[in-house]
């Protein structure tokens, strides 16, 4: 104990503080991608649904969801489920049987396996072998169980045994955010760190049949989310002549929770699955606090205000939520582009949704070759209602 007070007191303990630390920032190396085959129409989700609720007779609902659906500005979606397990399993439908076993098992199974085909395109296009990987964070909300996800996806990966794992349980549409947000810490406080940052996500945890009558929540749901998974390798410190490419440097992250929001985008995990109530008023306290959440985390970079000169990775939580970022903002029309085309294509993944942005930038940069390098802002928004900022620097390699 002596020798350990002595050393923290002594200039070798800098030293060894310093030598553990990277010299420059983190940044994004490589993104991989990965939906379910069974792919559904927006069109026709309505008919979709109520036939695998078997209540095609309830003709008002339906219409009601029809509605939904065609003003979600969404054109697809993916899912795991397919007719025959939902068949399989009544519980899954019935409200009034106890199904959350029958979905932690078939999550346990699905979600490391969706991340796994994600992490292994993100990890062909990084170009090093799996065993460099030094740690591994995994974000989902269909998880109850120990060990987790990232234990069996390490093995499916063939991760190294001291791979240093976290798991992000129920973090929501924030879990890619967050979790690039504590890769970036890992990546600068330990130098050589290559993270490995997964977030998948299923909708079967979601999924049931409307309450009654009155239930709009459920139907929204039912309109609104997907599934997917995206995978990112995250680290510092790229030697020259690496086969490592960065694409985006991380230049600064934060965290901010919008006041009295608390109760606005909340969860819970009960025996019928995952039920989210998002509040009427969420849309409008995202509008009404986003630009002050962005203020105080970029002002102290000189970033503040002048939003059109920042390219945006938003978290295209819905098309309302997009809405209102893009008219506080006073966002030109094309900023937001990414993020639309991600919801037209895949609707609310959660987590996952803001990496495919992400990604869906690094094409729009590189193939048609839109403003090549630049600073901008990956935006996270998630139950709290929390604001994850994180400050990009896209370097042009595409």
């Amino acid at each position: 104990m002596v020798l350990l007070g002595n050393l923290t007191a002594s200039p070798a303990a800098a030293v060894i503080r310093q030598a553990q630390r990277a010299d420059g920032p983190a940044s994004v190396l490589a993104i991989g991608t990965a939906n379910p085959a069974n792919c559904v129409l927006q069109q026709e989700y309505a008919d979709y649904y109520f036939r695998v609720i078997n209540a095609e007779h309830d003709t008002k609902l339906k219409s009601k969801l029809h509605r939904i659906c065609k003003s979600s500005a969404i054109k697809k979606r993916y899912f795991y489920h397919t007719d025959e397990m939902l068949r399989d399993h009544p519980e899954l439908i019935d409200r009034t049987l106890p199904s959350l076993d029958t979905r932690m098992g078939i999550a346990t199974t699905a979600v490391p396996e969706l991340a796994a085909a994600a992490a292994t395109k993100a990890m062909a296009e990084w170009g090093r072998p799996a065993t460099d990987v030094t740690h591994l964070i995994v974000g989902t909300y269909c998880g109850a169980h120990m060990p987790g996800a990232d234990v069996r996806l390490a093995s499916l990966l063939g991760l190294a045994p001291s791979v240093r794992r976290t798991m992000l349980y129920l973090n929501g549409c924030n879990s890619g955010a967050t979790a690039l947000r504590v890769a970036k810490d890992i990546a600068e406080n330990n130098r050589g760190a290559r993270v490995l940052v997964v977030c998948a996500e299923l909708t079967l945890i979601l999924l049931r049949a409307p309450e009654d009558e009155a239930d709009k929540a459920t139907l929204i749901m039912q309109a609104l989310f997907g599934d997917g998974a995206a995978a990112v390798i995250v680290g510092a410190d790229v030697n020259r002549g690496s086969v490592e490419c960065p694409l985006f440097e991380m230049v600064a992250a934060s965290q901010a929770v919008i006041p009295e929001s608390e109760r606005a985008a909340a969860g819970r995990l009960g025996e019928d699955g995952l039920l989210f109530r998002p509040a009427v008023e969420m849309t409008t306290l995202i509008r009404e606090n986003v630009e002050q959440c962005l203020v105080e985390a970029l002002a102290p970079l000189g970033l503040s205000g002048g939003w059109n000169r920042l390219f945006w990775a938003v978290h295209p939580g819905g098309r309302a939520i997009l809405d209102g970022v893009e008219a506080v903002l006073r966002l030109d029309s094309e900023k937001l582009a990414a993020s639309r085309h991600v919801l037209s294509e895949y609707g609310n993944m959660s987590g996952p949704t803001v990496i495919f942005v992400l990604d869906e930038i690094r094409r729009r940069r590189g193939e048609l070759g839109v403003g090549r390098d630049g600073l901008g802002v990956l935006l996270g928004l998630g139950p709290g209602i929390s604001v994850e900022t994180i400050v990009l620097h896209a370097t042009g390699n595409y």
